[in-house]
């Protein structure tokens, strides 16, 4: 499956391209899936419990209410992330460790880079409507994200092998 997300553009013009902004940090630079949602706020306990789901190819769109404070994901859940079939995963906010996740397989974009953690409150949402950068996702929706940006579907789209 190859995702480039001009392309898709071109050919599926209804699609909404999230602002710029994002950065890509992971080993696959080019991902896309189902979307999941999770709404938290410098607290990544429901991230850490979804990564340790099967991920099924969807990838994992986290609305961190776009906060530089702490880092929502690290090379730990990544790993996790990876070894348990998530496509990607989608930050509105921080992650940490850089270097390891960019040669995990998996995609990651976040806004920016903070080496502090989160706390581990047990509070966020899962598979609620998050709103950022111009978009709304929702859960069962379709994302796909590389270098060039971010696009949301209500459908999957056909890719080129």
């Amino acid at each position: 499956m190859t995702i480039v997300t001009p392309d898709l553009c071109d050919d599926y013009p209804e699609v909404l391209v999230v602002d710029p902004g994002f950065n890509n940090y992971g080993g696959i630079k080019a991902f896309g899936g189902e979307i999941v949602t999770v709404k938290c706020f410098e607290d990544n306990s429901v991230v850490k419990e979804q990564v340790g789901l099967p991920g099924e190819g969807r990838v994992m769109v986290v609305d961190g209410g776009g906060s530089k404070r702490a880092a929502l994901l690290g090379d730990m859940l990544a790993e996790k992330a990876a070894s348990n079939g998530w496509a990607g995963i989608i930050i509105y906010g921080c992650i940490r460790d850089v270097d390891v996740i960019g040669e995990t397989s998996l995609g990651v974009q976040a806004l920016a880079t903070n080496p502090r953690k989160t706390d581990k409150r047990g509070i966020g949402d899962l598979n609620v409507e998050v709103t950022f950068h111009g978009v709304t996702f929702k859960p069962g929706h379709y994302v796909y994200a590389d270098n060039n940006g971010i696009i949301v579907s209500e459908k999957a789209l056909e890719l080129p092998a």
